[in-house]
C-alpha cells in the first residue's frame, strides 16, 4: 500500500506502539514474501543462521530455534528438498542424524542478509541500520 500525504500526516499522530506494531507487519510480510521467492519459511532461515556455524544434530538445532524436534524435522526436511542442507549418520553415534548447510544454504542466506539490509521492501528505507538493530535489540532485551 503506498501512502498518501493525507495518510502521512495522519501517521505522525499515531503512537509510537502503533507504529511499531505496523511496521513490524509491514516488514514480516515482505519478508514472508522474499522468503518464499526463494523457497524458504522463518524457521528455515533461523535453521539456516545456526547451521552457518557449523554442524549440528536435528535435536540440538531444535533447542537452537526454540521448537520441537518434531517441527525441526519437518523444516530440514523442507530445506534438504530445496537443496539448502545435507543429512548424514553422526560421527560421533551413529543413531544420531548431523544436519549441514550446503554451498545454496550458504549462498541463500547470505542473500537473505543483504536483503535485509539493503532492499527497499524490508528495511533498506532504514536511514542506519546498525543503529536501529542495536535500538531494537535494546528494546527487546529490557522486555
Amino acid at each position: 500500500m503506498r501512502w498518501n500525504n493525507e495518510r502521512v500526516a495522519d501517521i505522525d499522530s499515531w503512537p509510537t506502539g502503533r507504529l511499531l506494531s505496523v511496521a513490524a507487519r509491514l516488514v514480516e510480510g515482505r519478508f514472508h514474501e522474499f522468503l518464499a521467492a526463494h523457497g524458504l519459511t522463518h524457521a528455515g532461515l533461523i535453521a539456516l543462521h545456526h547451521l552457518a556455524e557449523g554442524p549440528l544434530t536435528q535435536r540440538e538445532l531444535a533447542g537452537l530455534c526454540r521448537v520441537t524436534d518434531q517441527t525441526m524435522s519437518r523444516t530440514i526436511e523442507h530445506l534438504r528438498r530445496a537443496g539448502y542442507v545435507g543429512k548424514q549418520a553422526d560421527e560421533r553415534d551413529r543413531r544420531r542424524v548431523s544436519v549441514t548447510i550446503t554451498e545454496s544454504g550458504t549462498a541463500t542466506l547470505a542473500l537473505a542478509h543483504e536483503a535485509e539490509r539493503t532492499s527497499e521492501q524490508l528495511l533498506g528505507a532504514v536511514d542506519d541500520y546498525d543503529q536501529f538493530r542495536r535500538q531494537l535489540i535494546k528494546l527487546i532485551a529490557i522486555a
